[in-house]
């Protein structure tokens, strides 16, 4: 994904997460092994989520394969030792898959996978 499609994905994911309810904490924050997309909270859950803009659904979820998980438990292992304010907070994995409509809509059609892995 380029860096500009990768921006304006993240920008729309973390939209759409505010319109439901989360509360932005963090966007792309380097730590352990990966970089987190965003971090945000929902009632007493810090959700880690991870955007992915694709062609279609599948390549999305192939996006994240075990590397990538191992990866992103690695930088939300080190971001959580460098935010104490979020020790006793349950944790959890999103994934937010962003893949063109067509035809005349111009927006993408955002989907929201909760609890992804662990």
């Amino acid at each position: 994904m380029s860096t500009e499609k990768g921006r304006r994905g993240e920008a729309r994911a973390a939209r759409y997460l505010k319109r439901h309810g989360y509360k932005i904490v963090d966007r792309n924050v380097r730590a352990g092994r990966g970089e987190l997309d965003i971090v945000s909270l929902k009632n007493d859950t810090l959700v880690f989520v991870e955007v992915k803009a694709h062609q279609s659904r599948d390549q999305g979820l192939l996006a994240v394969n075990d590397n990538k998980c191992e990866r992103l438990r690695s930088a939300a292992n080190a971001y959580l030792g460098k935010r104490p304010e979020f020790t006793g907070l349950q944790c959890r994995f999103d994934l937010i898959i962003l893949t063109p409509r067509g035809g005349i809509n111009p927006f993408p059609r955002i989907e929201h996978l909760q609890d992804v892995f662990r």
